[in-house]
């Protein structure tokens, strides 16, 4: 069977979680010969890291906006290149694919009201979605998303036949591990100005990464007398985060917060390993590749005791409400003064990150191309 796969950003150099599920799927799907993969992305500049393999090629499609690109773009090509069957990886898909379609709905936060805001590109991505979901699901052979959280939340919200919605979780990519050269972990800290010990926090300005509540929680911390540690962030600008800090009132805080920038895939593992304890207390994930991430680098992981994140954290990580800043800042405090606790969660977390793996992830979505093509 000719599989095509729609991964519009994967050419993109800054790639981020949607964009790193469907890297790696498509990587672990060479070990799938019996089918030929045809990717359809966007030209862009990054070339380092593509899939490689005889079975998968990749095909620079030119098309114009992302809506343009899919609904007219992505159809034609389907057709001129004898497609059997079509994934689409990033929630969206045309309405009209020219063969039979599997979509992957990572999540419908952009349906639910509960979280607003967010910058003028994400704003009009979410309008795009809000237009193109209800109708494709109503189109798609069998809809897959990444976890049993989400799956529940797109059936009662949309009205789907359970019977064609999947779980298909996410993984850890090989690279999350632990480093044992010393040498390489100093390297990174001295490009990125690390210090020995910080507690690291992976945000962006959507608001469901909840940087407002960290942020609060952090300032809640100092005026206790417990922020002993600097706060590495990624991700946000310098300017973004003056912003939330004169929001809260939190302009002290700012000799304690150091920003990085966007950290590369390839780097991200180091930093992991450098950190001493890892946030991610969003406000909504439909997974959150970088808890498991940060378990396979051996690194403790405060995440959020609401939505996938107790899933896929299971009992290796401390969980906080990411809509309480006092119980984040006391939950926080518990891992930055209790070594006893880092360790146990530290041993548990490379436990539960082994469970993931993106070979199972594959073989779980041949399985669904084999059933319905």
């Amino acid at each position: 069977m000719t599989i095509g796969i729609e991964a519009q950003r994967l050419l993109r150099p800054h790639k981020h979680g949607m964009d790193i599920v469907a890297v790696e799927t498509i990587r672990a799907l060479a070990d799938h010969p019996q089918h030929e993969f045809v990717v359809f992305a966007k030209p862009d500049t990054a070339r380092d890291g593509l899939p490689t393999a005889p079975n998968i090629r990749v095909i620079e499609l030119p098309g114009g906006p992302y809506p343009v690109w899919e609904q007219y773009a992505l159809p034609k090509a389907v057709r001129q290149h004898g497609i059997d069957l079509l994934h689409c990886t990033a929630n969206t898909a045309p309405l009209r694919p020219n063969a039979p379609l599997v979509l992957t709905l990572h999540d419908i936060i952009f349906l639910e009201k509960t979280i607003v805001g967010g910058n003028w590109y994400q704003r009009l991505g979410n309008l795009y979605r809000r237009w193109n979901v209800p109708r494709v699901v109503k189109r798609a052979d069998c809809i897959v998303t990444v976890s049993d959280y989400e799956r529940q939340r797109i059936i009662d919200h949309l009205r789907v036949d359970p019977a064609r919605v999947v779980t298909v979780h996410n993984a850890v990519s090989r690279q999350f591990r632990v480093i044992e050269d010393a040498d390489v972990v100093a390297q990174v800290r001295v490009r990125y100005k690390l210090p020995n010990e910080f507690i690291f926090f992976l945000g962006n300005t959507d608001p469901k990464k909840n940087v407002v509540g960290v942020l609060k929680a952090l300032l809640l911390l100092k005026q206790r007398g417990q922020l002993t540690l600097p706060f590495v962030m990624a991700n946000v600008s310098q300017e973004y985060v003056n912003g939330v800090l004169a929001q809260i009132g939190g302009q002290s805080l700012a000799s304690d917060i150091q920003l990085c920038g966007y950290i590369p895939n390839t780097v991200l593992p180091v930093v992991y390993n450098a950190a001493t304890v890892f946030l991610c207390p969003s406000l909504r994930e439909s997974f959150g590749l970088p808890i498991l991430e940060s378990m396979a680098c051996g690194t403790p992981v405060l995440t959020a005791s609401t939505s996938a994140m107790p899933e896929v954290a299971g009992d290796a990580a401390l969980l906080a409400n990411p809509a309480s800043p006092d119980e984040m800042a006391t939950q926080l405090n518990r891992l930055l003064t209790d070594s006893p606790l880092r360790n146990q969660l530290q041993a548990k977390g490379l436990e539960r990150a082994a469970l993931f793996s993106w070979q199972n992830t594959a073989k779980k979505m041949v399985g669904i191309y084999d059933r319905i093509g």
